[in-house]
């Protein structure tokens, strides 16, 4: 088994500045992840975000940039999040992951919309 890519795009929300990017695909990641050069270029401040504090894979807490909103977009879903600015690609996370109802075929290393709601996501709100 390998990794999973996806085309996505982000937009500021704020300004609506818009970049497409290839997205590291991750089930086991909460958050989107975006590089400090992609942040930046999306018209983010690093220095004057909010910050987080993360635990990364080897267990050590970093604080961390939060920039947002962005809007997230994939083949027909969007959605609305915040982003660590963070690591060196932009990593997609469970959180916007579920949001859009998209899902990962392993075997194939591919990431798509949910084939049992393939028109809107669908969502569990109780």
């Amino acid at each position: 088994m390998g990794l999973t890519h996806a085309a996505i795009s982000l937009k500021n929300a704020s300004t609506n500045v818009k970049t497409e990017v290839t997205a590291l695909v991750d089930c086991g990641a909460l958050h989107l992840c975006i590089p400090e050069h992609i942040a930046i270029q999306l018209g983010f401040d690093p220095d004057k975000a909010d910050k987080r504090e993360v635990t990364i894979a080897n267990g050590t807490r970093h604080l961390t940039p939060y920039v947002g909103p962005l809007l997230v977009s994939f083949a027909n879903r969007s959605c609305f999040v915040g982003a660590l600015v963070l690591g060196d690609e932009v990593l997609l996370g469970a959180i916007p992951m579920e949001d859009m109802d998209l899902v990962v075929i392993p075997s194939k290393q591919e990431l798509v919309v949910n084939p049992l709601n393939p028109n809107i996501a669908v969502s569990v709100a109780k």
